[in-house]
């Protein structure tokens, strides 16, 4: 068990805790033995009951109770759907998956002080696990951040610091300060994704003990991508599906590397040009993990869908119509499903499950906003 240097293929020991290798690339993670059904601890009701998967060995990990989100069937333009609850999650967002494993892992290999960039949920997410497992920790988020994030941010007790310019700015800037403060973004560090991958054994067992054909979920830097790969290939390793399920990525048309790349068949970054999107968490322009992300979707049979600002309101309304208030991140993969079922990629008879990744209670002044809302007087 070891990371891998992205570039010269180069292992490192775990013992040693690192965000990229001495190529100055990132770093992943060599494979993981996962688990069998037998090995699952169903007396945990957390993501910690696939222990026996994660090659983090910690006899006490920093949880609060993260994961084992629902799993909930509602209709979605006339295909019945799973939709993957993970805005269930303690602080509102399925970055807790990556940041109970990251933090866990980080905090047993003696990392005390920790920086993160974000544009919101995952400096949330990573204030609440270093509040919870005493570490100290500084959190960049561009001038735009919604401020109820920021908030939440430095409730926890995080060091917050504003940055002007666009979200890769707010990356920039931590690479530079990363020379002062050990960088735990879960963008870099692949224990994040270790995390994520929680979510395809979670979603196995709740289908009992089988893999859907299609998961489409919102793609901002890809850890869900990473982490269902990881997951279910772990899964059909050990014998426990016969199959992977098709993988569908949705970006904001507004800022959509990942598609422009996909589209151009290469899994390198293609320049694109940027705006901004209401889909404030998945507006990275340049992701770490170009190859990671984009070859598992094309494997799979899967795609990366782009959709537009119109389409995400849409979706957000009818989501919070059938009562999934989410923010309109969450809402962008629902209007890639969208995309999708009118164009017959997915169909009614197939298993699909949409993972919805974030609380609209996190951006309620916005969303009342995009939806015109209001009460009416009495």
């Amino acid at each position: 068990m070891h990371y891998v240097d992205s570039i010269t293929g180069a292992n490192y020991p775990l013992a040693e805790p690192r965000w990229r290798g001495d190529s100055g690339g990132h770093v992943n993670l060599g494979e993981a033995p996962g688990l069998r059904r037998g090995q699952v601890d169903v007396s945990l009701r957390s993501l910690w009951r696939y222990r026996r998967a994660l090659l983090v060995d910690v006899a006490d990990a920093v949880t609060l109770g993260e994961g084992w989100t629902p799993l909930v069937t509602a209709d979605w333009d006339g295909v019945p759907v799973g939709m993957k609850l993970d805005f269930m999650m303690p602080t509102g967002s399925f970055k807790d998956r990556g940041m109970t494993v990251m933090v866990s892992y980080l905090r047993s290999r003696g990392i005390s002080s920790v920086l993160e960039d974000s544009s919101g949920n995952a400096g949330a997410s990573l204030s609440a696990y270093c509040a919870a497992a005493d570490m100290r920790c500084r959190i960049l988020v561009p001038e735009t951040a919604s401020p109820p994030k920021i908030a939440q941010i430095a409730a926890c007790g995080a060091d917050v610091v504003t940055i002007g310019g666009s979200r890769q700015d707010v990356a920039e800037a931590a690479l530079a300060m990363s020379r002062e403060i050990f960088y735990a973004s879960h963008n870099w560090q692949p224990f994040f994704a270790e995390g994520t991958k929680t979510l395809a054994y979670e979603v196995w067992e709740q289908l009992g003990f089988r893999a859907p054909d299609n998961v489409v979920m919102p793609v901002g830097y890809g850890a869900n991508v990473l982490g269902c790969d990881r997951g279910f290939s772990e899964l059909l390793c050990n014998g426990e599906i016969a199959c992977l399920p098709r993988l569908f990525g949705v970006q904001a048309a507004n800022c959509a590397p990942y598609h422009a790349a996909f589209r151009a068949g290469v899994e390198h970054y293609v320049p694109v040009p940027v705006s901004a999107t209401i889909a404030e968490g998945i507006a990275s322009s340049k992701p770490t993990r170009m190859r990671e992300v984009l070859a598992p979707v094309r494997a799979s049979g899967g795609e990366i869908v782009a959709v537009t600002e119109d389409e995400i309101v849409r979706a957000l309304g009818a989501l919070a119509r059938k009562g999934f208030y989410v923010e309109p991140t969450s809402a962008a993969a629902a209007a890639g499903l969208s995309q999708l079922i009118a164009r017959g990629a997915i169909r009614k008879g197939e298993t699909t499950v949409l993972v919805l990744t974030g609380s609209g209670l996190k951006a309620s002044e916005t969303i009342g906003q995009l939806l015109k809302l209001g009460a009416r007087s009495g």
